[in-house]
């Protein structure tokens, strides 16, 4: 690929704009991609929780987790568990524990999939290494910055 500078240009090019483009290319092309098999982003956290579980959780600590992925929200959160229920991929019993459905491990692995690919497609020419240095340069202009990542 050609790169939009030169590497003496790149170094006076804000991280802010950069860090933000990226962003917006990667979560458009997440969620674009998971609408054209009939779910949403959120809808995918909440079923690969329940699907990758060791102990049943309940509504209350997926909400609480997932709520701060891309600033969902608890209101967002609880409406997109809401949905994952009424689609019958996951079950919720009276204690507010989450199970999820044959369906739903169907969808669930249907899902992975392609969030497999999608992830192949967005490493491509990247290594290991590069990638490795890019997580956490980016997590040290988040500490620098005194901003907040979804896990402090």
């Amino acid at each position: 690929m050609e790169y939009s500078h030169s590497d003496a240009e790149l170094l006076r090019q804000p991280i802010g704009y950069w860090s933000w483009a990226a962003y917006k290319a990667v979560v458009t092309r997440i969620q674009s991609t998971l609408a054209e098999i009939g779910t949403t982003q959120p809808q995918w956290w909440v079923l690969a929780q329940i699907a990758n579980a060791d102990t049943a959780k309940t509504r209350g600590e997926v909400s609480r987790l997932l709520r701060n992925y891309l600033d969902s929200g608890a209101d967002v959160m609880e409406s997109e568990i809401d949905a994952t229920i009424a689609r019958g991929w996951i079950t919720e019993d009276a204690e507010g524990r989450l199970g999820i459905t044959a369906e739903g491990r169907a969808f669930y692995d249907k899902a992975a999939a392609l969030q497999g690919e999608l992830e192949a497609e967005r490493r491509a020419g990247i290594s290991d290494e590069e990638y490795l240095t890019t997580l956490k340069v980016l997590q040290r202009f988040i500490h620098n910055t005194g901003g907040r990542a979804w896990h402090h």
